[in-house]
C-alpha cells in the first residue's frame, strides 16, 4: 500500500478550497466542494474525497464547469420543482437545490425536486445527513455516465447511479445510507489505482467482458446482485434523467471526455416530513429502537457485531475527525504543490484511460 499522510480536517479543507480557487472556482463554491470532499474522506469514502480534486481542477480550468452559473428554482407544483443548475459545480448546485426541497417538504409534507444540468455531485450521504438533521426523511438519486454492463450484456449502458437515504433518530447519529447500484462505485477503482492495489474479481470486467483484478484494466463495472442491481440502475436513470428531459442511459456525457463542455447531469431529491404520518418524536424513537435491535442481533462467525446500514462510515467519521484523515501521499503532495492540475484526464474514456 502507498504511504499516507495524516491531515487534519481543517487543513484538508483549506488545501482543497485553495486548489479549486486556483483553478478558477468562486470562493463560496470552492468552500462547499471542500466541505463535501472532507466529509467523504472523513467517512472513509476516499473514492469521493481528495482523490477527485485533480479531475475537478482540470475540468474547472478548462471551463467544463460554469464558473458563475445562472441558477434558479422553477416551482412546477405544490410539492414539485426543478432547480436549474447551469452546469455549475455539482456539490454547490445540489446543496442549493436541497434547501428548496427541504423547505417545500416542511411546508407541504413531501417534495420532489429534480436538478437539471450540474456536474458530478459527489457522495449522497452528505446531503442525506443534512436532511436527517432537519427531522426529514430523504431519498437522493443521480445518474452517471455509462460504466456498467446490463445484466447479460458485454457493453456498458447505465452508470453507477447511486442511491442515498437518510432518516432522523432520537439519540446519536441518524441512519444515513449511500450506495452505488454497481458492485462498487467507480471512485473505488480510482482509489485502488492510487494505492496500487488489486480489486476483487467481482467488481468489474475488462474490455472483453472477462472479470479482472487489475484496476487499470477495467472496461466496465458490474451491477449489484445481477438483474436486481440492473433494475435499480434503470429506476435511478428514469428519476434523474428521463424525467427531467436530460440525456439518459448510454447518452449521458462522459466524465473525462470533453472537459471544456458541461455535463448536463441530473439529480433528484425526494424529501418526506415524517410528522405528517405520525408523531415525530415517536418516529425518531422507533429509528433509534431499530438501531438498538440490530445491534443486539448475535453476530455471525467472523463478525464483531451487526451494524446498521451506514454506521461504519459514521464511526470512521468520528475517528478521523478526532485523529486526522489519512490521505495518499501523492494526493497530499499535489494538494500542497503550486500545480493546479496535471492535465491528464481530458480525452480519456469513462474509465480514465486513453481511447
Amino acid at each position: 500500500m502507498n504511504e499516507v499522510v495524516i491531515v487534519s480536517p481543517q487543513e484538508l479543507h483549506n488545501l482543497i478550497q485553495n486548489k479549486l480557487e486556483k483553478a478558477g472556482l468562486k470562493s463560496e463554491h470552492a468552500d462547499e466542494v471542500a466541505r463535501h470532499l472532507v466529509f467523504a474522506d472523513s467517512c472513509g469514502i476516499h473514492s469521493h474525497g481528495a482523490v477527485r480534486v485533480d479531475y475537478y481542477a482540470e475540468r474547472i480550468a478548462k471551463r467544463g464547469v460554469t464558473i458563475d452559473p445562472e441558477m434558479y428554482f422553477e416551482k412546477t407544483g405544490p410539492c414539485t420543482g426543478i432547480f436549474h443548475g447551469d452546469n455549475g459545480i455539482g456539490q454547490y448546485v445540489a446543496n442549493e437545490a436541497l434547501k428548496y426541497a427541504m423547505e417545500m417538504a416542511k411546508e407541504n409534507g413531501v417534495a420532489i425536486v429534480g436538478i437539471s444540468k450540474l456536474s458530478h455531485s459527489g457522495t449522497m450521504a452528505y446531503y442525506m445527513e443534512k436532511v436527517a438533521a432537519n427531522n426529514l426523511i430523504g431519498l437522493s438519486v443521480c445518474q452517471s455516465d455509462p460504466m456498467v454492463v446490463p445484466f447479460g450484456g458485454r457493453e456498458p449502458y447505465y452508470g453507477t447511479n447511486p442511491i442515498g437515504f437518510g432518516a432522523p433518530a432520537s439519540e446519536g447519529r441518524a441512519i444515513v445510507f449511500d450506495m452505488a447500484t454497481s458492485v462498487q462505485a467507480w471512485g473505488k477503482i480510482l482509489d485502488a489505482r492510487s494505492k496500487n492495489m488489486e480489486i476483487p474479481d467481482t467488481w468489474a470486467v475488462d474490455r472483453k467482458g472477462v472479470p479482472t483484478t487489475n484496476p487499470h484494466d477495467v472496461g466496465a463495472l458490474l451491477p449489484i446482485a445481477g438483474p436486481k442491481g440492473y433494475g435499480l440502475m434503470m429506476i435511478v436513470d428514469i428519476l434523474s434523467g428521463v424525467m427531467l428531459g436530460l440525456p439518459f442511459g448510454g447518452h449521458v456525457s462522459s466524465m473525462y471526455d470533453k472537459l471544456d463542455k458541461g455535463r448536463d447531469l441530473g439529480h433528484t431529491f425526494i424529501i418526506i416530513d415524517p410528522s405528517r404520518f405520525m408523531n415525530l418524536n415517536e418516529f425518531k424513537e422507533n429509528i433509534t429502537r431499530t438501531k438498538d435491535e440490530l445491534h443486539n442481533i448475535p453476530a455471525a462467525e467472523g463478525f464483531k457485531q451487526v451494524y446498521y446500514p451506514g454506521e461504519v462510515s459514521q464511526l470512521t467519521y468520528e475517528k478521523y475527525q478526532k485523529e486526522g484523515i489519512p490521505i495518499e501521499k501523492g494526493i497530499y503532495e499535489y494538494l500542497i504543490s503550486d500545480i493546479v492540475h496535471y492535465n491528464k484526464f481530458g480525452g480519456q474514456s469513462a474509465f480514465a484511460s486513453k481511447k
